[in-house]
């Protein structure tokens, strides 16, 4: 295993140049192309795909391609789960997503982190932290969610938010940033 590769998974910063990494992003690349050409598969074929390309898939797993993501094998999905159509999961970093969600059209987790300083910035150092998404969530079209973010149990993001810090449970964010409006119980 490279060096950098080491480094991603202990979340350290890294420079995604390594030829381990870039295997694996062909491997990656070749899952997703084979999975969002779903006209030419039937459903039990993508989702062995999907069982191949992520680190894990619950029962009764839906995701509507085209989809998207860095590796894969960070990205964890619990039961019941749907994902509409155009995600975009960069999984650098762990991805974890609970049973029962429900995310609409173009939603983002990005799990990567750029330099801010410039010089490292252009040198391509970068760093993953991960994402969380607790069980019964629904993140609205086109919500982003942010690097290190958690998002607790049963709450709702509205369409187009962006998720730049923790949310708890049970609670409606909305906005850019996401901010909690109120509570649901």
């Amino acid at each position: 295993m490279g060096e950098n590769k080491q480094r991603m998974l202990a979340g350290d910063w890294y420079r995604p140049d390594d030829p381990d990494l870039a295997a694996e992003s062909e491997r990656r690349s070749r899952l997703c192309a084979a999975y969002n050409a779903e006209c030419c598969d039937p459903p039990v074929a993508r989702d062995a795909l999907l069982t191949e390309l992520l680190g894990s898939v619950g029962r009764g797993v839906r995701i509507h391609p085209p989809f998207r993501c860095n590796f894969g094998y960070h990205i964890h999905v619990g039961e019941g789960t749907f994902v509409n159509f155009g995600a975009v999961f960069l999984d650098v970093a762990p991805i974890r997503i609970g049973e029962y969600c429900q995310f609409g059209p173009s939603v983002q987790l990005l799990t990567p982190s750029h330099e801010l300083d410039a010089a490292r910035r252009r040198e391509g150092w970068e760093k993953g932290d991960p994402i969380t998404v607790g069980d019964n969530v629904w993140l609205g079209g086109g919500v982003i969610v942010c690097p290190g973010v958690t998002i607790g149990d049963d709450t709702v993001v509205g369409a187009g938010a962006v998720v730049t810090r923790d949310l708890p449970p049970g609670v409606l964010a909305v906005g850019n940033p996401a901010r909690v409006i109120r509570t649901l119980t």
